[in-house]
């Protein structure tokens, strides 16, 4: 029995698409906007992204980083409904949106506040 669950994780692991590093997210649970700059991977705690091993760093402004699961997250967009992204053109942005809508539910996506 326990082999159709390790079938299931390994298969969640290899189709996870991390959200980009340059990307604006904000937070669920508080509202603050931040932009992605990175993974940090966890030994210990709770709260991790759907790869089991890492949360997502966000830079709310220098210097204030916080480590963040998916989960928490919400993607931001601007008013063409494309991923607001730092220093992208906009065909990536584009692609990007693609990616993002094709992994997350219409929910995960804010407009800029």
């Amino acid at each position: 029995m326990t082999q159709p669950q390790i079938g299931s994780i390994n298969q969640r692991k290899a189709t996870w698409r991390r959200i980009p590093d340059g990307t604006r997210v904000r937070l669920r649970e508080n509202a603050q906007e931040g932009v992605i700059d990175g993974l940090t991977e966890l030994v210990i705690g709770p709260g991790r992204n759907p790869d089991g091993r890492t949360q997502y760093r966000i830079n709310l402004g220098d210097p204030a980083r916080m480590l963040v699961a998916e989960d928490a997250l919400l993607i931001v967009i601007d008013k063409e409904g494309l991923v607001f992204m730092v220093k992208q053109n906009v065909d990536y942005r584009r692609l990007v949106t693609e990616q993002l809508r094709g992994d997350f539910s219409a929910d995960r996506f804010v407009p800029s506040a």
